[in-house]
């Protein structure tokens, strides 16, 4: 069969004004008249519209705008449809990607997110939070010569443009009589909630906190990840008959073993990684220093940022974050909304290697974020009432590769400084709180305090009692937290059938 390849040029106003670039677009037309769309070979996906840098680092409001339907569809349209379709085996939810972007590049945005739906409980919080870069997008074919598919990008339109215009209410799921309790309403325990829902079971959500959302309330500023997005995707979940019960810390509210007493035929701990890591140096009780986690959940949670605030921040001149992960990244980009005049990132390697998603480092810079990398605090010094005047630093340099393979900081011989801050944030990790597991006859973890479990099941030592996410990890991603979700809620189910 002869074909005829036609060129046809075109051009989207709204793409110019975000740098995109005109492009050709070729189509087949066969010999019996039919005309099939060649994908859009424009090397770079079209970029997101943000706020710009001078006018968000002075509020809380999104900084990333959403693309138009516009944007979306011509992004779409670069999709190869990959015959073995290496983006979804990125995936730790196995979204199937290219049939979501097909719908999109048809413009059919309710049948993507049908798509979307149909695998994840979270589509708009993963658009916006997940590092697509060294998942989805990382494995994309487009990448290998040029820019990936925005993936995510097109995750978050398609779940925006089904909260502002879906009608149709989600189905409740036939009931299969069985209980099962989820511990934690974050990434991880929606995500299984959602999928034991889906399969008929009765389940309940305990959150320790007064608002559902776990680390996606409490940790993520509003910036990255909006409230109301987040309340969203838990209220699609209460619409399918998940029941989610807040101020319920297990362990001491009520216990897991209770937890049986009540009817539940299995349990799911997905209560995170909420303790906060400190360096031990001295001057860390001082009055200024703060842990990443409570700084992030006064401002995130309980709006410290707002005048009419009951649990205020401090609010500093100059700023030290001590790490270089995405947390640090929030934590310091938060201290600048609040009106810190120089906030510092402290970290003990280079600029290569901080851990913070590429993204999140090029948006701090834009914002004023000043980076000090190769140093390391050694002190915190105070004042004669007790609240911090200054940060005893050293600077590093990188020697030999350590057991994880990063080049291991050495001290500089002779090259201590004094960091004039009034404040201070510890963002250097986090654990599991270790509530659950001392009060839990049989529940065992490792030295680190994360949960053991058997494998990708998320068994732990305790027979029905499955976790996942940070509590097994120690802190990682969103999507990683949802896959342990997706995977435990299956073998939960495959247990309670064979009973």
């Amino acid at each position: 069969m002869s074909h005829i390849i036609i060129f046809n040029v075109k051009h989207s106003n709204l793409c110019r004004g975000a740098h995109c670039a005109s492009e050709i677009i070729p189509k087949i037309q066969t010999r019996n008249g039919d005309v099939i769309q060649m994908p859009n070979m424009t090397p770079k996906k079209c970029p997101m519209p943000v706020q710009d840098a001078d006018i968000r680092n002075k509020n809380f409001a999104e900084v990333a705008l959403g693309y138009t339907k516009e944007m979306a569809v011509d992004e779409a349209k670069r999709c190869l449809n990959c015959k073995n379709k290496p983006c979804v085996s990125g995936c730790p939810v196995q979204i199937d990607i290219p049939a979501f972007i097909g719908k999109v590049a048809e413009k059919d945005f309710e049948g993507a997110y049908a798509v979307l739906n149909a695998s994840s409980a979270l589509p708009a919080v993963c658009g916006r939070v997940c590092p697509q870069e060294s998942q989805c997008e990382g494995k994309c074919v487009r990448g290998i010569k040029a820019e990936s598919v925005g993936i995510g990008r097109l995750e978050r339109f398609v779940a925006d443009y089904h909260r502002e215009h879906g009608e149709e209410k989600p189905a409740m799921p036939q009931q299969n009589g069985h209980k099962v309790a989820v511990i934690g309403s974050g990434p991880s325990g929606l995500t299984a909630a959602g999928d034991l829902a889906k399969m008929g079971y009765k389940v309940s959500v305990y959150e320790a906190l007064h608002v559902a959302g776990g680390v996606l309330s409490y940790g993520i500023p509003e910036f990255r990840l909006p409230k109301a997005i987040v309340q969203a995707e838990v209220d699609n979940l209460k619409a399918i008959g998940v029941d989610i019960d807040t101020n319920i810390v297990i362990g001491k509210t009520v216990t897991i073993d209770e937890l049986f007493n009540m009817g539940n035929e299995a349990v799911f701990i997905g209560s995170g990684a909420g303790l906060p890591r400190f360096m031990g140096i001295p001057g860390e009780s001082l009055k200024g220093v703060y842990s990443a986690n409570e700084f992030l959940t006064r401002i995130n949670l309980m709006k410290a940022y707002l005048p009419e605030s009951q649990t205020p921040v401090q609010k500093a001149e100059n700023v030290a974050i001590v790490g270089g992960g995405n947390v640090a990244m929030d934590a310091a980009r938060c201290a600048k909304r609040l009106g810190a005049k120089n906030v510092y990132i402290v970290y003990r390697r280079g600029m290569e290697e901080l851990p913070a998603r590429k993204e999140e480092v090029e948006h701090a810079e834009e914002e004023g974020i000043i980076f000090k990398t190769l140093t390391n605090p050694v002190e915190v010094l105070g004042d004669e009432n007790g609240n911090v005047r200054g940060m005893v630093c050293v600077e590093m340099t990188l020697g030999e590769p350590d057991a994880s393979g990063r080049r291991r900081p050495v001290v500089k011989e002779g090259s201590e400084f004094t960091l004039d801050v009034d404040c201070m944030v510890m963002s250097i990790g986090t654990s599991p709180n270790p509530l659950i597991r001392s009060t839990t006859p049989g529940l065992e973890a490792n030295k680190h305090g994360c949960i053991i479990t058997n494998g990708d099941d998320g068994l732990t030592t305790r027979e029905a009692v499955y976790a996942g996410g940070d509590a097994v990890t120690g802190a990682a991603t969103v999507i990683l937290a949802m896959g342990a979700g997706k995977q435990a809620a299956k073998a939960i189910d495959e247990y309670i059938k064979k009973m």
